[in-house]
């Protein structure tokens, strides 16, 4: 082995009030989920960026590099829970053609909680020292507030564009399509983004809490999970705002669960996981009937799909493999995503893409990264543009759709205020 080989340690340690709060303040690193998770302490140890232009597709030239580092590490792994030993964390874009770049970003020190266990995992070159300091929290900065306007994509354009999709779907181009619309804004220089991170991981417990290079949000929706070669997915499609009142609240939920707009939108999205899924498992199956999911502010209808992995694939692969699902695209996912390109104003970003993280063995979580904004730095301010989408099928409504972003868009306009 040659001294660049990574050296990976992780220990078990005492209890950690709050994993945020070692976390670097302008730019953090995590992926949390009701209190369980991984948190990157200190500068990172390599950002891997798959070069423009390659030939090689992006997602696919970051998973061939993460192959090659996991396959020369020494791990030193006591612990054994998801999210410890050697990781890292990543966030693909949206669409191939895209102007942002994907990412794999391996750190130094990663504090994780599993439960009621704690472990800390050192990750260094083998040419390098032990990093043997003491762990230091990093108080929380002042509280901060940002503004955020219409985008590329007014309200106004918004609906426009959803009449033109309907347009397509009517003459039969494609079944289903996702059509997302953009808030930009700014907050001021040096504001503490795990503020952000935390009252979003807080205020929906049930979502996954991430930030990863600049891309904050919490996401209701796994793309996949691989653990010790079983595969499991979430599949969220089909949504309404939750009521006022207990009475607004189950009609909400009835009327969801026996829309056949909303059931035939989840089963597209059902069967186009299922489709994506198949080639990398055996034993792959679905829940017959979606279930309600209910979050703080709206109901989705979900199935989750379980399966056993067939191949020596890793979460990565098979998050690429996934992406992007017809909750995020549409139906074909050509024509969707084609129609994407045309019908959306502006760069999705990493918005819609997978964000999560992948382990030296394989095992990861990935998420769909959705309710989430892009954090960039700028000469006096930080530049922020929120994302949000709703699907669009036959019998859509360019006014309801545009509610739907709306309520879509309240947990990061909430959390940004």
């Amino acid at each position: 082995m040659h001294t660049s080989h990574l050296v990976v340690e992780t220990r078990e340690i005492a209890p950690v009030e709050d994993l945020l709060a070692y976390a670097d303040p302008a730019r953090p690193l995590a992926w949390l989920r009701r209190g369980d998770g991984i948190v990157a302490v200190g500068e990172p140890l390599a950002e891997i960026r798959p070069p423009a232009g390659g030939e090689e597709r992006r997602g696919a030239a970051l998973a061939t590099v993460w192959r090659g580092m996991t396959a020369e590490a020494e791990v030193d792994d006591a612990v054994g829970l998801p999210g410890s030993g050697l990781v890292a964390f990543g966030a693909l874009a949206f669409d191939e053609g895209s102007a942002a770049d994907s990412v794999l970003v391996v750190p130094t020190q990663v504090l994780g909680r599993h439960g009621d266990r704690f472990w800390r995992t050192s990750i260094r070159l083998a040419s390098a020292p032990e990093n043997r300091e003491p762990l230091a929290e990093q108080p929380y900065g002042a509280h901060w507030a940002g503004t955020v306007g219409p985008g590329a994509q007014t309200p106004q354009g918004y609906q426009d564009s959803v009449r033109r999709a309907l347009d397509r779907i009517a003459d039969g181009e494609l079944s289903k399509v996702v059509l997302a619309r953009d808030l930009t804004g700014s907050i001021p220089a040096g504001s503490d983004l795990r503020r952000l991170v935390r009252a979003l991981s807080t205020g929906y417990p049930d979502t996954w809490a991430f930030a990863v290079d600049g891309l904050i949000g919490a996401s209701p929706e796994t793309l996949v999970t691989v653990q010790g070669g079983t595969v499991t997915a979430r599949v969220l499609a089909g949504t309404i705002g939750r009521g006022a009142d207990a009475d607004a609240d189950t009609a909400a939920s009835a009327h969801l669960a026996s829309s056949t707009k909303d059931l035939d939108e989840h089963q597209y999205a059902v069967q186009s996981v299922l489709a994506s899924l198949r080639p990398h498992t055996r034993a792959l199956a679905a829940s017959e009937q979606p279930f309600l999911l209910k979050l703080p502010n709206l109901f989705h209808l979900a199935t989750d799909v379980e399966g056993e992995l067939a191949t020596g694939e890793s979460a990565l692969d098979l998050a690429r493999a996934l992406h992007p699902t017809a909750a995020v695209a549409g139906t074909p996912t050509a024509a969707a995503i084609s129609a994407i390109r045309e019908l959306e104003p502006f760069d999705r970003g990493r918005y819609a893409g997978p964000v999560g993280w992948v382990d030296a063995a394989g095992n990861g979580e990935w998420a769909i990264a959705l309710r989430c904004a892009q954090f960039t730095a700028a000469a006096d301010d930080i530049r922020v543009t929120a994302y949000a989408g709703a699907g669009i099928v036959a019998g859509s409504d360019p006014e309801s759709e545009l509610l739907e972003t709306r309520v879509k868009f309240r947990p990061l306009v909430d959390a940004l205020a």
